[in-house]
């Protein structure tokens, strides 16, 4: 039996932070719900899973048919007569749920969502894309996830039209308008793969955009792929970027090991440095961070989960080693 000032302080504890139980709940749940259905009978574990069939498949329809029709209604705008038929658009959206628990910091918690529309009136060069993230292209690294040093207040919204004008195998073309927190933007991007040898491949994606606000600016990122095996792969990212927002140059490694352990887990173990040069503060390191990522997909194949614990060593904390998991729960939803 708990005495009363337990039960109180469990009462204040619960009262404060109930959201982080919920999501490690959800999280383990969704996770492990597999596992526990091998301790039930057969009958018991076929009413389960056709009763978590139910509403899972019921979920994922709502919102894949909302967001198609949405994708239809806009691209009607475009059709020349009336006699031209009603073409299906591409409709692709993904919405992620995470928590970023970090020693001394166990509040945040982020959802993201992002959908793309591809418009067939528009001979499908032009996608229609929403997000809740501030183009996080210009910012991040490919392969970069737990992203410890945005804030819920820095999040922003952003609308665009995104125009393809060459789009193959080794190389693309694209340009992209719209408004981001506020702020009109656009942007020109060109990516183009060169293949050294079997093994071996170079990135170089030169991108200029330019804000209304801000200003104009550039970015610059190389990558360099080495295929151990059929399985495994070495990467290393390396981006600068320059804009008249801010003196300098911001610029960022990531160095990476990518592992496909089955058909539905992978693994990635990786670390990344970020700081500038050529400021006021002349050369200086932001922040180390070495992680390792767990993903893998379960009970539907649209439904995906990840585990990251990792380590930063941020500047404003003198490189005091912070350790953090990053636990994310993703859902993809595609129709057309």
């Amino acid at each position: 039996m708990l005495n009363d000032e337990v039960k109180q302080n469990l009462i204040r504890m619960n009262c404060k932070k109930p959201c982080y139980w919920q999501i490690c709940f959800v999280f383990f749940y969704f996770a492990f719900a597999n596992s526990a259905l091998a301790f039930t009978t057969e009958e018991e574990k076929a009413q389960v899973e056709q009763k978590d069939d139910h509403w899972m498949q019921g979920l994922h329809e709502t919102v894949s048919d909302t967001v198609y029709q949405s994708a239809q209604w806009f691209d009607s705008f475009f059709i020349a007569n009336d006699s031209e038929e009603q073409q299906s658009p591409t409709t692709t959206a993904k919405i992620r749920f995470a928590w970023l628990p970090k020693s001394r910091d166990w509040s945040e918690v982020k959802t993201r969502f992002r959908v793309r529309v591809k418009l067939p009136h528009l001979q499908d060069r032009v996608s229609l894309v929403l997000s809740d993230e501030a183009d996080d292209e210009l910012n991040n690294l490919p392969l970069e996830s737990a992203n410890t040093k945005s804030s819920i207040e820095e999040e922003k919204f952003s609308l665009a039209l995104n125009y393809t004008q060459e789009k193959k195998e080794d190389r693309l073309m694209n340009y992209r308008v719209g408004i981001s927190g506020g702020d009109i933007f656009v942007r020109a991007r060109h990516k183009r793969r060169l293949n050294l040898s079997p093994t071996q491949s170079f990135l170089v994606e030169p991108s200029v955009y330019y804000f209304l606000d801000e200003g104009l600016g550039t970015k610059l990122l190389l990558e360099y792929d080495y295929q151990i095996s059929k399985k495994s792969q070495f990467r290393i990212n390396y981006s600068i970027r320059g804009s008249a927002e801010f003196s300098g140059i911001r610029w960022k490694h990531g160095f990476y090991k990518l592992h496909q352990i089955n058909d539905t887990t992978a693994s990635v173990i990786s670390l990344q440095v970020e700081g500038e040069r050529n400021g006021a503060r002349g050369f200086f390191v932001d922040n180390y961070t070495l992680g390792y990522r767990y993903r893998f997909n379960a009970l539907r194949d649209w439904l995906f989960f990840e585990i990251e614990p990792f380590l930063e060593f941020p500047e404003e904390k003198n490189y005091r080693t912070t350790p953090g998991i990053a636990l994310r729960i993703e859902g993809f939803f595609h129709k057309g």
